[in-house]
């Protein structure tokens, strides 16, 4: 008894929570745009490049800054460094005896002497044997041949070519949103044709049945009009799942669960979209604000700085140098055992005379990549141009398709109008009521089409110009 009151309860609330409706996430372009650009891998790692260049810039700067540097060392030596040879320790410490052999009357003093040497090996003994040093230096470069100002240059035309990467990562995003967003408002608008063109034909197979059953149409007008209404349900379940698999690539690129529920704000229920009004672009602005252009513009700047770093080495450097070195045993008072040190100052020049040839090489190799970076540049200025002009005129092309789409709707739902009141009146035909009805539901499509396409090529125009950002729609 009691387990069937908790299967019933259970079966209660299943029930109840499979009777909630999925929670719909509604979108608009702008919010679509923005969670990509937040989730977007490629966008994300290009932030990161921009973090580094401009830090890497940063660091090339404090090359002209002094360099200061410490060393700290200890050494053991398994022996002491002495001041006197061996020999030099074996004579002094026989002095005497060698005294009174060339001199015997000194004979008796030959013990003292030999005391004296004795004394003088252990005055010149030095306790060695653990050794440490302790050194700062201090570098300032004075003149690198202009090595430092072209690698400062460098890394900043670095940094600003990481922000157009940047931005040009921004703009590939914005397309790919875009494409998917008007793709699921095209396959919304073609869903509801779709439904209303099933109602059309299913409607006209009723018709046709009850004619049929009359006597006024024939067996083969049912069989056309039933498999118009097979066709008309394919279509729906093609466009079903073709809207089911954008609305899954909409929310990948968004950064959602693929399996949310989304409504855009676009999908007007049944209302149509707006016809979209073309854009216009010129030439200077994709010539100006293009990030390819831009980027290898820079490109360009960086390799003239390379020819310079390399003709650098062909002049000298100068920097000064200041310094403290300190030892235990102090080296620069007999050995002393405490730490002691000096400081010093200087200057360091230092030009190279013979590298066989390596810097002429290198000269010319910098130039060759500075010449292929510009041709690079001229032909890419010649593939935006043709590039702006090509989209200008798909958009001008699309705008023109657009209204012809417009005036073959408004006739093509005249000719519906007139083929469905001339069946009533039996006056016309089932095929050509057929006939009608096909070429509503192509001539609204083909609307759609048009508007969707109009859409995509204003913004492929934006983007080839160099002017596509998150506010544009």
């Amino acid at each position: 008894m009691n387990k069937l009151i908790i299967a019933a309860i259970s079966l209660f609330f299943a029930e109840q929570i499979g009777a909630q409706e999925p929670v719909v996430v509604t979108l608009s372009l702008d919010s679509c745009r923005t969670l990509a650009m937040s989730n977007n891998k490629e966008l994300r790692m290009a932030d990161s490049k921009r973090q580094a260049a401009y830090y890497e810039h940063k660091a090339a700067f404090t090359k002209y800054l002094p360099r200061v540097s410490a060393t700290g060392a200890y050494m053991y030596t398994s022996k002491e460094i002495s001041l006197l040879s061996d020999e030099q320790k074996e004579k002094l410490g026989h002095l005497g005896s060698d005294v009174a052999t060339l001199v015997p009357s000194l004979q008796g003093m030959s013990g003292m002497l030999d005391g004296v040497g004795g004394s003088l090996v252990d005055a010149l003994h030095t306790d060695t044997r653990n050794m440490g040093a302790v050194s700062v230096m201090l570098t300032q470069p004075v003149y690198m041949g202009g090595k430092i100002a072209a690698y400062t240059r460098i890394t900043r035309s670095a940094e600003q070519m990481a922000a157009r990467q940047h931005d040009l990562a921004l703009q590939e995003v914005i397309v790919e949103v875009d494409e998917v967003y008007w793709q699921i408002v095209s396959l919304q608008s073609r869903k509801q044709l779709a439904e209303s063109y099933l109602e059309l034909v299913q409607k006209l197979d009723n018709d046709v049945q009850q004619m049929i059953d009359e006597g006024f149409a024939t067996k083969a007008d049912g069989l056309s009009v039933k498999v118009k209404v097979n066709e008309a349900q394919v279509t729906l379940i093609q466009v079903d799942n073709g809207l089911a698999l954008s609305r899954m690539l909409l929310c990948q690129l968004c950064g959602l669960d693929t399996n949310t529920s989304v409504k855009l704000t676009d999908e007007n229920d049944g209302q149509g979209l707006p016809d979209p009004v073309p854009v216009t672009a010129d030439i200077q602005s994709a010539l100006s604000l293009r990030p390819e252009l831009n980027m290898l513009s820079l490109s360009v700047n960086i390799n003239k700085e390379k020819v310079r770093m390399a003709r650098a080495g062909f002049l000298p450097t100068v920097a000064l140098t200041g310094g403290y070195l300190a030892s235990n045993p102090s080296m620069f008072n007999s050995f002393e055992r405490k730490m002691k040190g000096m400081w010093s100052v200087g200057v360091m020049v230092n030009m190279p005379l013979v590298t066989f040839g390596e810097r002429t090489y290198k000269v010319k190799a910098a130039r060759a990549e500075a010449a292929t970076a510009l041709i690079r540049l001229e032909e890419t200025r010649e593939k935006v141009e043709l590039q702006l002009n090509q989209n200008r005129q798909k958009v001008q092309e699309a705008a023109e398709r657009l209204q012809t789409a417009h005036r073959s709707c408004e006739e093509a739902d005249e000719n519906l109008r007139y083929a469905t009141l001339g069946l009533q009146e039996g006056v016309i035909p089932v095929s050509n009521v057929l006939e009608a009805q096909t070429a509503w539901f192509k001539s609204h499509s083909e609307h759609v089409s048009s508007q969707i396409d109009l859409k995509l090529a204003n913004l492929y125009l934006l983007k080839s110009a160099g002017i596509l950002n998150i506010n544009n729609d």
